[in-house]
């Protein structure tokens, strides 16, 4: 039987490129294509994307900024949540770490740009 739960340690899985800097993704095969827990280190120049497919909770663990929400800069700091619906162009603008839930699980199939 297969097991009902899953647990990873994000300092075990190597970071790759991303628009927003480099992230680390967490449960790419164990959901099922549900969901996916990403943890992403943030850059300056994030780049301003969205996706067709699914949808984003970012929930802001380090730094401050702003998100900026088809074309609205939003003011965040730690403790920060935002939902991204599909389709809302988007993109961190400062330094921080945000922990990412990507539902249905993380395709970059479903990363589009401008």
């Amino acid at each position: 039987m297969k097991k009902r739960y899953a647990v990873e340690n994000f300092s075990d899985i190597e970071p790759v490129p991303c628009p927003c800097g480099m992230t680390r993704r967490a449960f790419l095969n164990a959901s099922d294509g549900a969901a996916t827990l990403h943890v992403v280190a943030i850059k300056k120049d994030a780049k301003l994307h969205y996706h067709k497919e699914h949808f984003e909770i970012y929930h802001v663990l380090e730094g401050r900024g702003f998100m900026e929400l088809d074309g609205e800069r939003v003011p965040v700091r730690p403790g920060s949540a935002v939902f991204i619906a599909a389709y809302c162009r988007h993109r961190a603008v400062g330094e921080m770490i945000i922990a990412n839930v990507s539902v249905p699980s993380f395709d970059p199939a479903d990363e589009w740009f401008d």
